[in-house]
C-alpha cells in the first residue's frame, strides 16, 4: 500500500548532500533497510586526527531513536545517546579531533532525537 502524502523522489540526493570533508577527515551519510549511518574516516592531512581512524553513527530508519556509536559503521556499539551534539562528541574522541571540526553532510544535519 503505497502513502498518498508521500510523492516519490523524482530525483537522488547529490554526493554533496551525502557527503561531507574537512580537514582531512570524510563524513560520508548512507541509509540501509533499517538504519541511517554517518561514516567517518581520516583520509588525509590532519594535524590531529589520528591516521586512518574510523567511526560511525547509526539511527533506525524512522529516526526517532537514540544514535548508536561504532567504531565501524558495521562494527559493535559502542554508547548511545539521544542527541546528536553528544554523539559527535564521542566520534570526535574517536578520531582525535574536536567536535566542531567533524565534517556533516546535510543529509544528516537532523539525525538525533
Amino acid at each position: 500500500m503505497t502513502d498518498p502524502t508521500h510523492e516519490p523522489d523524482t530525483e537522488t540526493s547529490s554526493e554533496s548532500e551525502q557527503t561531507a570533508t574537512q580537514d582531512g577527515i570524510t563524513a560520508t551519510y548512507d541509509e540501509t533497510e533499517s538504519e541511517r549511518i554517518l561514516k567517518f574516516v581520516v583520509t588525509g592531512d590532519s594535524e590531529t586526527a589520528r591516521a586512518s581512524a574510523t567511526a560511525a553513527i547509526a539511527q533506525n530508519i524512522d529516526g526517532y531513536a537514540m544514535l548508536k556509536v561504532r567504531p565501524t559503521a558495521e562494527g559493535d556499539e559502542l554508547e548511545r545517546y539521544y542527541g546528536f551534539d553528544m554523539a559527535l562528541d564521542h566520534v570526535g574522541e574517536l578520531l582525535g579531533v574536536s567536535p566542531h571540526d567533524l565534517p556533516v553532510p546535510d543529509a544528516a544535519a537532523d539525525m538525533g532525537m
